[in-house]
């Protein structure tokens, strides 16, 4: 953050500014451009080190193992989202509105300086943390199950799985004893014990390369079980994604003033009235909504996890209709008559998706932290990052592919740069259509998927059941 000041407030750093009526403008050389991208690339990795581990270090200070415990977790997820949200909608306004109108290094070094006093009141925290152990590296433990059972590639499985594989006691303070499942079998090969397999006198493998614990291999299956679910989230986010940038260009084509006055909302600041929504709802559910789910349910959280963030996801559905129709709304009213149409009209579909993120993708990052093996939990963070990553360059493919189909032989574009000319309201049907899809392949995965500790035979429908 400091450099990125920098980059504003030294004019060496800095194309100078363009000429009057931008008649003559210069680009950024060569260094100017590669202190700015090394910027963003310090910025790149320090997120990658806060983002992942801030929430489940955060979670950690409370104890799951106790029914206070538990829903301090669950309210911790829903409070870290709200405040996050609030800081969003500064960033949207004051900073932005600085950065814009003020000044550019002032802009940034706000932010910097936040940072700043972020980093002092973290370390001032130190002595009060509680601060869970690391037991080693998880992933080398995944890859020592894959490569033994690939090496046992032809070993056929016991009959008599729970008592015949390798399953030493388990010894672990952190994480959790998991029982034997029979889904992804072909990672049960890694604990079968053969003839050329040796056990020293603690119990352990000589070799864990060949022979893996039961316990091993279930934290194997846990990580291939959730993919499913995953991979449904991220088509998810692709309509968060698409309406957060063509909001703007919507925006950008109505009449932004509040009332008779002149003073014009910044179509940029249009996201606030969904960080809003989410503000607002997010207390009212977990104080007001929650408790009243949770006598009816039996559930400590209301409703289960997955149900959560299949609500989010027909949210989602509908917010991008209601998209659809007051596109094609304002677009009518573009084509025939002589005022645009009130930016207001916006608010209803932003708001609807603020409900659905408060559903859907505070639900997601509570149900990988809970279904993540304790000593994964940074790495669940870091997987609900990589699929916010994994939708932006989907949606960008998906803009790429429409711009060309729908342009080509002289044809309307859809996703014209004068939304007039194009039919925005169609791409939106569009991804209505795929994110219905979508919700249905996330109905088949969940009802799949096991949750974390079940043993064979227990009731998987973690979706459909009031506990899970």
């Amino acid at each position: 953050m400091v450099l990125l000041t920098l980059t504003a407030a030294v004019p060496k750093l800095h194309p100078s500014p363009c000429k009057e009526n931008h008649q003559e403008c210069h680009g950024p050389t060569s260094s100017q451009l590669s202190v700015l991208i090394f910027a963003f690339f310090l910025l790149t990795i320090g997120a990658g080190g806060i983002r992942p581990c801030n929430l489940p270090f955060g979670a950690d200070q409370f104890n799951p193992k106790t029914e206070s415990g538990r829903r301090g977790i669950a309210s911790f997820f829903n409070w870290y989202y709200c405040t996050f949200t609030v800081a969003m909608m500064i960033s949207a306004t004051l900073i932005i509105y600085v950065q814009s109108n003020i000044s550019w290094t002032l802009g940034l070094a706000i932010p910097a300086t936040l940072m700043f006093f972020s980093c002092i009141t973290f370390f001032v925290g130190t002595r009060f943390y509680v601060r869970v152990q690391p037991e080693g590296s998880p992933f080398t433990s995944m890859a020592q199950v894959i490569v033994a059972a690939f090496k046992k590639r032809q070993v056929n499985l016991p009959e008599l799985p729970e008592k015949e594989l390798f399953d030493p006691p388990h010894h672990s303070n952190l994480v959790t004893k998991l029982p034997h499942t029979d889904q992804f079998k072909f990672f049960d090969k890694a604990a079968v014990i053969t003839s050329k397999d040796e056990i020293k006198s603690s119990g352990e493998a000589t070799d864990p390369w060949r022979l893996c614990t039961v316990q091993q291999v279930e934290v194997v299956k846990c990580f291939f079980r959730l993919i499913p679910v995953w991979s449904s989230c991220i088509m998810y986010y692709i309509p968060l994604t698409m309406h957060g940038t063509y909001v703007v260009y919507q925006a950008l084509q109505t009449d932004r003033r509040l009332g008779k006055s002149s003073f014009k909302i910044p179509a940029g600041s249009f996201v606030v009235f969904n960080m809003l929504t989410l503000t607002i709802w997010i207390p009212i559910y977990d104080r007001l909504i929650v408790p009243q789910l949770r006598k009816i349910t039996g559930h400590e959280g209301g409703i289960t996890i997955l149900q959560r963030i299949g609500v989010g996801i027909v949210i989602s559905i509908l917010a991008t209709t209601v998209s659809a129709s007051i596109e094609k709304h304002r677009r009518d009213i573009a084509l025939h008559k002589p005022t645009p149409m009130s930016s207001l009209w916006l608010v209803p579909q932003l708001m609807l998706f603020g409900l659905s993120e408060a559903f859907s993708i505070i639900g997601q990052n509570e149900f990988y932290y809970q279904q993540f093996p304790e000593n994964m939990r940074s790495v669940a963070s870091a997987v609900l990052l990589l699929g916010f990553a994994i939708s932006s360059y989907a949606s960008s493919a998906l803009v790429t592919i429409v711009h060309k189909v729908t342009g080509r032989n002289g044809s309307r574009n859809w996703l014209a740069k004068d939304l007039n000319e194009g039919r925005l309201d169609l791409f939106y049907m569009m991804i209505a259509g795929v994110a219905t899809l979508n919700f249905v392949y996330f109905i088949i995965c969940a009802k799949w998927y096991r949750s974390r500790g079940k043993a064979n035979g227990a009731e998987p429908k973690v979706f459909l059941e009031g506990k899970e």
